[in-house]
């Protein structure tokens, strides 16, 4: 095999390569050009198994050059079992054979090995014997649990151009969001990674140095997952995919994922899809090499812009028909509410970030069973219902889907029908995690997007919740700096203050309405 592939480039002046699997088939024939050849997208060719691809490449140095840069980038970012290049001799004939494999751990700072050079006929080890003996490492190395095998094994990055200590601080609080999001997503977080550049390249976002840094590190971890803690256009997930043959998702993408597993409700499922939609739309582009270069002009009134036609106009139809039933419900809501508004029952509409306790409340209040866990996003679809002060006045309490920072828009549009209900209340409840570190950001969040709601002139009452978990003395000072009161949503000792302030606003508005 050696003596052919080293005849026919010396015939063509080329570099001629190939690809073996390890059962010994090759899927693959290359041919290059007199200083390299491009090894093509091996969607096709999985991994039997190991954390390796499965797959050994070997080809042809035309002037006895070393395994160079590409060779080891090809090796990384594909995942190559081997990367092996046999050395011509100037008579066209093999001098030896020179190999490459990868490593779990770095050996003076490189992340792969160099094997010894052999003659073509005289190789003393079996690749079987070498390529077992590597799995194992990798397996002793970082060993999968039985039980998430089947989960997503994720690394979280952030790239940002911030050079203050406060902006890098704001960073690295919005990375830790992420895990937060990955693991209410089920995902499995190996690892977060943080990189700091002078200036964002809009079409690579990452260095070329630093995803090989991160396919080792994915390697090494057993990593089948990227997640980006921004959103990325389609030019940079195609970059970054063209390196890697891990997925690749943003923040957008988890979120949207978080939502189409909570949401329940008939109302919630079709907001969810059409916000996932709406993010698929600009996205849309087709795998197949063959039909991505027909853009347009002559040759390309065919299938290659058929089959992107007929997706986005399949999508269009599904977006018509998810608009017209979500008008339907939007209706039936205005029915409700008003019903609601003739038997004169003023509405209490819980609000605020994510996993601030807004379902635990409403629980505690009405003794209802709603689903509340310490996850973002535990709950998503709206819920009222009915409470009664003690000064027999009584209300409508509901509880709404949490913000977040950078809310997907296609989110905020798609759950506008069901933010509609916010605009009917009378008292907005804004419940604050006050164990949470960040609450001041998480406050100015909320508010942000109550504003950007057009929900400001409804009257506001701030509640810290989670008490039992925060510091006291820090707590006295921080109740009169934002004029709050201070409950524990599992404790309905401590929601006296609360239902009595409520009660007072509720009694106060409507005193306002007879005036008026």
């Amino acid at each position: 095999m050696a003596r052919v592939l080293c005849d026919l480039s010396h015939q063509t002046g080329r570099q001629i390569g190939i690809l073996i699997e390890r059962s010994g088939s090759i899927p693959y024939v290359i041919v290059g050009d007199h200083k390299e050849i491009v090894i093509p997208a091996l969607s096709g060719i999985r991994s039997s198994g190991g954390r390796l691809r499965g797959v050994r490449c070997v080809h042809t140095h035309l002037k006895e050059e070393d395994i160079s840069e590409d060779d080891l980038m090809d090796l990384l970012f594909l995942r190559l079992d081997l990367m092996a290049v046999i050395k011509m001799l100037p008579n066209g004939l093999p001098e030896r054979i020179y190999g490459v494999h990868l490593i779990p751990s770095p050996v003076n700072g490189k992340h792969w090995q160099l094997l010894p050079p052999q003659v073509p006929t005289r190789q003393d080890q079996h690749f079987s014997t070498l390529i077992t003996a590597l799995e194992e490492e990798f397996s002793r190395f970082r060993p999968v649990k039985k039980v998430d095998q089947y989960r997503d094994r994720a690394m979280l990055i952030s790239v940002t151009t911030a050079s203050k200590i406060k902006d890098r601080q704001a960073v690295r609080e919005s990375l830790d969001e992420l895990v937060e999001l990955a693991k209410s997503a089920d995902v499995i977080v190996l690892d977060c990674i943080i990189q700091y550049r002078k200036k964002i390249n809009y079409k690579w976002l990452i260095g070329k140095g630093k995803l090989a840094e991160i396919m080792l590190a994915a390697l090494r971890l057993n990593a089948n997952l990227l997640i980006f803690d921004m959103e990325l256009n389609p030019s940079q997930i195609r970059s970054i995919t063209d390196h890697t043959d891990l997925r690749v998702i943003d923040r957008t993408q988890l979120i949207l994922d978080i939502f189409a597993r909570r949401a329940l409700s008939r109302e919630g499922k079709l907001q969810v899809e059409m916000a996932q939609l709406k993010y698929m739309m600009p996205r849309l582009s087709t795998r197949d090499d063959a039909l991505s270069r027909l853009t347009g002009g002559i040759g390309a009134r065919g299938p290659g812009e058929t089959r992107l036609e007929v997706d986005r106009r399949r999508i269009n139809d599904r977006l018509t028909k998810l608009t017209k039933n979500l008008k339907t419900i939007s209706r039936e809501r205005q029915q409700r509410r008003t019903r609601r508004r003739k038997r004169d029952v003023p509405v209490i509409s819980l609000v605020g970030y994510t996993n601030a306790g807004k379902s635990t409340l409403l629980n505690t209040l009405t003794n209802s069973k709603i689903t509340a866990e310490n996850k973002l996003f535990a709950t998503l679809d709206p819920t009222s219902r009915r409470l009664r002060f003690p000064k027999d006045t009584e209300v409508i309490l509901t509880d709404t889907v949490g913000f977040i920072r950078n809310l997907p828009a296609e989110l905020l549009q798609a759950f506008k029908a069901t933010l509609e209900e916010l605009h009917e209340a009378d008292l907005l409840v804004h419940i604050i995690d006050i164990s949470n570190p960040r609450f001041k950001d998480q406050i100015q969040v909320v508010e942000h997007l109550l504003v950007e709601l057009d929900l400001q002139t409804i009257p506001c009452v701030r509640v810290f919740n989670k008490i039992d978990l925060a510091d006291q003395n820090l707590l006295v000072s921080l109740k009169k700096e934002y004029q709050t009161i201070a409950i524990s949503a599992l404790d309905s000792a401590t929601l006296t203050p609360f239902i009595d302030k409520a009660q007072n606003m509720i009694n106060g508005l409507k005193v306002l309405d007879s005036e008026r």
